[in-house]
């Protein structure tokens, strides 16, 4: 593939903000800090941009998300500070065919809840545990270059149950000093677009300096590029027999005339109602 993936990095960016320790720690942001992760990672095969909450319309506007192949998301303690209409908008390029890496906290995002349908609820503690990030799947590309297993030496636990629905793939599994385990690493694919979650990454941690963790980050991205001739929603469509590539568009089971007729009676039953009333 000749062209460089083109990947937007978001980040809530408010514990940077708010938190002394987390913006010492995280000098950039914790979507800088990803993003170098990205550029060292991937280098000409990436062109990578930033983006975070408090930016109008959380700088995912219709046109930066257009010019978008890979979405990433990290957000934990302003999930409903994002706009319903910015998350239907996400979604609808998600179902298109733009890919969606979600990190940690993500889990609980409006948007990561709304492709899941699921409470995507799980067991937590912040205690400084040590993950064992396992692989699974060996052979699959996420898994590529990266150490069996990962050890990451302090971060948040996060354990079973995972209230998600059956993953596609489970990539990596994680253990925990604690004995808790979780799927750490699972796949999904929605409409056009594929999902990866992936679970290192509290703020209280400096996890993704971490040089495995970036690994898989930007093996995720690359495995959640859709290559399609356009970005198109998926339609449904009629076709017409030895028509295997047109399609025509669709007016509801009545058809539209019959549903404009429908809505006519309606307007004259309501207007009969209101004449009686008087």
């Amino acid at each position: 593939m000749n062209n460089p993936v083109r990947v937007t990095v978001w980040g809530e960016n408010r514990h940077e903000q708010l938190e002394p320790e987390v913006a010492k720690r995280y000098p950039d942001g914790m979507h800088g800090a990803v993003a170098q992760g990205l550029e060292a990672h991937l280098g000409e095969r990436a062109v990578v941009r930033t983006a975070t909450l408090d930016e109008p319309e959380h700088g995912l506007t219709e046109e930066v998300l257009r010019t978008t192949d890979v979405l990433t998301w990290w957000g934990h303690a302003a999930h409903e500070e994002v706009s319903d209409e910015v998350v239907e908008r996400v979604h609808r390029h998600v179902l298109a065919g733009m890919g969606l890496v979600v990190l940690h906290s993500g889990h609980w995002s409006k948007i990561f809840t709304k492709l899941m349908g699921t409470s995507c609820t799980l067991r937590w503690r912040s205690e400084h545990d040590r993950e064992l990030v396992w692989t699974v799947d060996p052979t699959h590309p996420i898994a590529q270059g990266v150490p069996q297993p990962l050890i990451i030496e302090e971060d948040e636990m996060y354990g079973e149950f995972f209230d998600v629905p059956a993953p596609d793939e489970v990539v990596f599994i994680s253990s925990f000093s604690g004995g808790e385990v979780f799927r750490s690493g699972i796949t999904y694919r929605r409409g056009h677009g594929k999902v990866f979650y992936f679970r290192p990454g509290d703020q209280d941690f400096p996890t993704y300096f971490h040089e495995d963790v970036r690994r898989v980050i930007a093996n995720g991205v690359e495995w959640a590029r859709t290559v399609r001739p356009e970005r198109t929603d998926p339609v449904l469509l009629r076709y017409d027999t030895g028509d295997f590539s047109t399609g025509h568009g669709y007016g509801g089971a009545l058809g539209e005339d019959a549903q404009q007729a429908q809505q006519e009676r309606q307007a004259q039953q309501e207007r009969q109602a209101q004449g009686a009333g008087a």
